[in-house]
């Protein structure tokens, strides 16, 4: 057979796309620990690979993504990691043999531990553990090793030491970056490159976390900075959560495709797909590419980067009763959004604060952080604010990665500090490896914060024990308009006002029909409806939220324009195009949240000039 080693820069390698998601589409629970179908269902895994090489992939991957000791006792099967592994391999062998193409089989290795148990299990051990499970997937002899979804570099400097003193088999070692270009542990592609250089590794590159769009930028510097051939494997998009426990992802294959041929076009040698990822997916991807030319291996030099510095936490203080006030006299209510600060550093906000006033905004949304980085939280962000700012915050809390107790603690405490008005959400899952939410803690959503909030203004704990004083909260929550089930989001909308909600805030919109829809279907709860918009800064940002984020509703119109404007208008552009919803939505809403374009408060001129 072909050795996988012989074929770098000679062509395009295409990789499979998602087992877990194929799994969890079958039927199997997403808490289920998925390397053990390998032995109580191994003719559904079969099944998944045969249609992977049936579309076109050149390499198709294990089930094992956390098929190690550490990863597999907490669902009971300590002891099982040589039979999971080898039982992976002898399913995928099986399907590569009964192609009439080569097909190689690719050991999937994920990190030793999750993010939590990063803090209990040192090196030593993490390394015990990836050994244990390669010396498995090797004995029974697959042709290449995918170290995957590593958040932190030293863990794949480490994985990729200890492959290379068990086996001579080539390494794949991918790291996983967030939107903002850097992993978990804070690491730029730069420094990527140079550490995994410097390695006996056949290959690096990235998969995971998200989606085709963020992933090219990162795709590009890899390969400008790495004298290795350059993988990349990217999620189909972002999650979205449509049970209890269960997520769908709706990333259209052509998009996903188009996508994988700039990932080649870019210098890749190796595409792919992650979460969320099919067959289609990958089929779409195989004709996308066909006839582009290897990408060879380039050479480059490896500078190592510094990361920022981080910045000083501030202090609390009090609130006013504004918004409360506006929404039952049904004025009119104007609101700024502001993200909770990065790296805690807050520095700068009061200054955004007072530029906002000055232009006539009295309220200050938080909104909550979206990506795994080290953030003040929106309750700290908020605090910070109405003590040196002078102005009532609305806080955004998710019940996400919180259990119930934990979100009351906190809510009690934000009440004695001054906070006055919240706003629930559920929150997203983390993405990493083929388990959106594999550490995610859910124990209520945003209508169980609801009820929660509900229940301490009416003086009762969430046990239904008296409190020794009422709580005065603001109660909100967010509806889509743009929801694939437009049904289903009106029937939770009423359900969160018959449980206490007391305003309700949109989605960012960047159209009209479905926002009068949604209106005029909650028009009978008698709850104040606040517009959200979020001006488009580029067709970039609006070919990503058309393309890659679940339930946001753009229109062709909207894409066409902000396309023609090209890099000097598109921001111009985008702030107009807002201007104009604006003007139109006034007369269906009580109020609107803006947000910030590029982070400059002249950027609400334009729209704050519409509300007038």
């Amino acid at each position: 057979m072909t050795a996988f080693t012989d074929l770098l820069g000679q062509r395009l390698l295409m990789c499979d796309g998602a087992m877990g998601t194929m799994l969890h589409a079958a039927g199997c629970a997403l808490d289920r620990a998925l390397p053990e179908v390998n032995l109580s269902d191994p003719k559904l895994v079969a099944a998944i690979h045969e249609s992977y090489v049936s579309a076109g992939a050149d390499i198709i991957q294990t089930n094992t993504f956390g098929a190690n000791r550490l990863w597999l006792a907490e669902h009971g099967y300590p002891d099982q990691v040589e039979e999971i592994n080898r039982a992976a391999v002898a399913i995928a062998r099986e399907m590569s043999e009964r192609s009439n193409r080569v097909v190689f089989v690719a050991g999937s290795v994920s990190p030793a531990v999750t993010a939590r148990q990063r803090r209990q299990v040192g090196a030593a051990e993490r390394k015990d553990v990836i050994a244990e499970q390669i010396l498995a997937l090797t004995a029974e002899g697959v042709d290449l090793l995918i170290l995957e979804t590593f958040g932190y570099l030293d863990e794949l400097a480490e994985a990729v030491q200890v492959a290379a003193g068990i086996c001579g088999t080539p390494i794949v070692a991918q790291a996983t970056f967030a939107d903002d270009g850097r992993t978990l542990g804070g690491e730029t592609p730069h420094e990527v490159a140079s550490v995994l250089g410097e390695l006996p590794a056949a290959m690096l590159g990235t998969n995971c976390t998200t989606g085709p769009q963020r992933m090219l930028a990162v795709v590009e510097s890899l390969v400008r900075y790495s004298a290795l051939p350059v993988s990349a494997q990217p999620n189909a998009g972002q999650p979205r959560k449509v049970g209890h426990r269960r997520f769908e992802f709706s990333i259209d294959a052509t998009y996903f495709a188009r996508y994988l041929r700039r990932f080649a076009e870019a210098g890749a040698a190796m595409v792919g797909g992650c979460c969320g990822t099919t067959p289609t997916h990958i089929e779409a991807a195989v004709a996308s590419v066909a006839g582009l030319p290897p990408a060879g291996i380039r050479a480059g030099t490896q500078p190592r980067s510094r990361r920022p510095a981080r910045g000083q936490a501030g202090q609390p203080g009090d609130a006013t009763g504004i918004l409360a006030a506006r929404l039952a006299a049904r004025d009119f209510v104007v609101a700024a959004e502001i993200p909770a600060a990065d790296g805690g550093a807050v520095s700068q906000t009061p200054g955004t604060v007072t530029a906002l006033r000055g232009r006539g905004v009295e309220l200050f949304a938080v909104t909550a952080p979206e990506d795994p980085r080290a953030h003040r939280d929106s309750l700290g962000t908020a605090l910070f604010l109405q003590a040196h700012g002078g102005v009532e915050t609305i806080v955004t809390m998710t019940t996400w990665d919180k259990t119930i107790m934990t979100l009351q603690a906190d809510l009690l405490g934000a009440h004695a500090l001054g906070i006055r008005s919240i706003i629930c959400e559920t929150g997203n899952p983390p993405v990493l490896g083929d388990y959106p939410a594999v550490d995610g803690i859910w124990e209520v959503d945003s209508l169980g914060l609801v009820a929660l909030l509900a229940g301490l203004n009416a003086g009762r704990d969430l046990d239904g024990l008296p409190l020794t004083t009422n709580t005065s909260f603001c109660i909100g929550t967010r509806v889509n308009p743009g929801a694939q089930d437009t049904a289903a989001e009106i029937d939770r909308a009423r359900a969160e006002v018959a449980a206490g909600a007391q305003f309700l805030v949109t989605r960012p919109v960047y159209e009209l029909a479905s926002l009068r829809q949604m209106v005029g279907a909650l028009a009978g709860t008698g709850v104040p409806v606040l517009l959200s918009v979020a001006p488009l800064g580029s067709f970039e940002d609006a070919d990503y939220l058309a393309h890659e984020v679940p339930e946001v509703s753009i229109p062709a119109a909207t894409l066409r324009a902000m396309e023609r404007a090209g890099k000097t208008a598109e921001r111009a552009t985008g702030l107009a195009l807002a201007a104009d919803l604006l003007r139109e939505a006034r007369p269906l809403v009580d109020g609107v949240m803006l947000t910030l374009a590029g982070g400059d408060p002249a950027g609400l001129d334009p729209l704050l000039a519409a509300l007038r």
